[in-house]
């Protein structure tokens, strides 16, 4: 094969894009396959909810605008939480994150099944001709498939079956609401609030009726810039902190770093972060602004420190002022919920921070858990299970159920309210009884509140404002629902399975082994009991694994990592990569099921 000739690939028929909840982001009209031939397609597997997702939407950004003309990316929205099955959730979370390509809405997981996804995100590649030639799973590859663009648009071209033009996006009316999906508030102590304007890239100072804007703070353009209200720059901000002196700090989500804002000159600064997202290999502490962030999503002062829920990476850091610096305070960065001493312990994208004397309160949103931490580190967990079980039931905390909480607040009895996101309630939990209750439902996406005397301040962000409720309130009465999640659960046998990762390099790289083994393969199982042998961490990405007949079904948790590097012989400093997914794979224990689980970490050409 010469340099010039076009690499081989299988020849798969894409299946067809099919989803009940229709098309959005594409003025009304419909696409099949047959519509897209001749350009290069990128289906998204992706839903709201997970910030890998998220990850992903903002690394396509680049890769649409380079080659606009040859490719069009489809997000497949593909829920795990029963309210990312509403269609008006979705129209909602598109327009939320700056979704700017077309995306199919798929409530029953349709499009998923036939082309045999088993993780969130998961990119799939088809050529001009309607053939799938790559899929990737997880976040960081839109290096490889870019390399991969430009081979096909140079193959296809040559071939006359590449059509260059407009692609089928069409971006959406704006809305002339004051707010635009805002993340958090807190109060000011000249009793306006402060809220994170995020679709909007902005803070807004709001008067005390929590209505009129006093300022806007922030060009409203998607940047990281400093300097004062009218040019600073931000990039969907969340969790806002207020210092002891006065100042606030921000958790700038999407530019993977802390910003300081000065209420009284106004003006923005960088506390943390290099606007580069955190992967794995960086390190996690030292100078503030020398190590990189990876999308924090909120933050607060406790015991003479800022807390960051470091939501990308499943992590606590925390930001010291006086040495200026930063490091991870608690977790490992593997997914799941794991109670223990901080540096043994598993989150999973904490999302909202709340400060008591004795604890810091955090939720837990992709476990459906309220967590806490003490003053010697450990972390707590008082509501929740684990990763697929959620729902609204209130009761003693070891029943009672939250979905997808994205906020808390610390209430002036030692109770705390949390903003069950999902669930479109304000819930209470009190430690004193270990009780949950109902404070108020009917809630558009509650993302977080703040306590303003004897109310409580709601940012509801699905309604673009803010809600004042009255404390102490009744419980509102709910009926109670339980949920699993809708993703199918595989079927394996009882005894042996294999357990294979199956990864290959990237064309143009080749595995690192310069310092030893790169790859990497951490395993457990949810209940513990489910796993019989098999358990634990190892370097080679296939393992023998032995599940308990006596537990009918549970969830293998699966973390792989691969490291590889650019194959150039003629270059002494080739750039490297790392290749990392999380898997959370629900098993059922059958007589035939399958004694093989393949996975597919990264690269793979199909």
């Amino acid at each position: 094969m010469t340099a010039s000739s076009p690499r081989r690939r299988a020849r798969v028929r894409a299946p067809e894009l099919t989803g009940k909840g229709g098309w959005l982001n594409t003025g009304g009209s419909q696409y099949s396959l047959a519509d897209l031939r001749g350009r290069i397609v990128v289906l998204d597997f992706w839903t709201f909810c997970c910030i890998n997702c998220l990850h992903v939407v903002d690394e396509l950004r680049e890769l649409e605008e380079r080659h606009r003309d040859t490719v069009v990316v489809i997000g497949v929205h593909s829920p795990k939480f029963v309210h990312e099955a509403d269609h008006e959730a979705v129209a909602d979370a598109v327009e939320r994150y700056g979704v700017e390509h077309p995306v199919l809405d798929d409530p029953e997981l349709a499009t998923w099944k036939q082309y045999a996804v088993r993780a969130w995100p998961t990119l799939v590649v088809i050529d001009p001709e309607g053939y799938v030639v790559a899929q990737h799973a997880g976040e960081g590859h839109v290096h490889a498939i870019e390399r991969l663009v430009t081979e096909l648009e140079a193959e296809h071209e040559a071939k006359g079956t590449l059509r260059r033009g407009d692609g089928p996006y069409v971006a959406p009316e704006p809305e002339p609401t004051v707010l635009r999906f805002p993340g958090k508030a807190i109060l000011l102590p000249s009793g306006t609030f402060l809220v994170s304007d995020t679709t909007r890239h902005q803070l807004v100072e709001l008067a005390a009726d929590g209505e009129t804007v006093v300022r806007r703070i922030g060009s409203g353009a998607r940047g990281l810039t400093d300097g004062g209200a009218g040019t600073a720059s931000f990039s969907e901000p969340q969790g806002l902190a207020l210092l002891p002196d006065g100042s606030v700090v921000v958790a700038d989500t999407v530019n993977h770093a802390l910003r300081r804002f000065d209420p009284e000159t106004g003006r923005t600064t960088t506390l943390a972060g290099t606007g580069a997202q955190w992967m794995h290999g960086d390190t996690t502490s030292g100078p503030a602004r020398e190590v990189n962030l990876s999308s924090p999503w909120d933050v607060a002062w406790w015991r003479g420190r800022v807390w960051v829920a470091m939501a990308g990476i499943h992590q606590l850091w925390a930001y010291d002022p006086d040495a200026d610096t930063v490091a991870v305070a608690a977790g490992t960065a593997n997914e799941g919920l794991v109670d223990g001493p901080g540096a043994e312990a598993w989150f999973a994208q904490p999302s909202g921070l709340a400060a008591t004397g004795d604890r810091l309160w955090l939720a837990d949103s992709e476990t459906s858990a309220l967590r806490w931490v003490d003053p010697d580190g450990a972390v707590h967990t008082a509501v929740g299970t684990g990763l697929f079980d959620f729902g609204h039931r209130d009761g003693a905390a070891g029943q009672a159920l939250l979905q997808h909480p994205l906020g808390v607040t610390a209430l002036p009895d030692g109770s705390v309210a949390v903003s069950d996101t999902y669930n479109h309630a304000l819930r209470r939990y009190d430690p004193a009884t270990g009780e949950v209750t109902t404070l108020a439902t009917d809630l558009r996406e509650p993302s977080g509140a703040v306590v303003a005397g004897e109310d409580i301040v709601v940012v509801e962000s699905g309604r673009h404002r803010l809600t004042r409720l009255r404390l102490p309130e009744e419980a509102v009465r709910v009926e109670a629902v339980a949920h699993r999640t809708r993703r199918a659960a595989t079927e394996v046998a009882a005894g042996k399975v294999r357990l294979d990762v199956v990864f290959q390099a990237p064309a143009g790289q080749k595995l690192d082994t310069r310092y030893g083994p790169s790859t990497r393969l951490l395993v457990s199982a949810t209940p513990p009991e489910l796993l019989l042998h098999g358990e634990g961490a190892g370097t080679e990405l296939s393992r023998a694994l032995e599940l308990n007949p006596a537990v009918p079904e549970g969830v293998l948790h699966v973390s792989a990592t691969a490291a590889s590097c650019d194959d150039d012989p003629e270059n002494a400093y080739p750039a490297c990569h790392v290749h990392q997914q999380d898997w959370g794979v629900p098993v059922r224990l059958t007589a035939t099921g399958e004694d093989r689980l393949p996975l597919v970490l990264a690269g793979l050409d199909v």
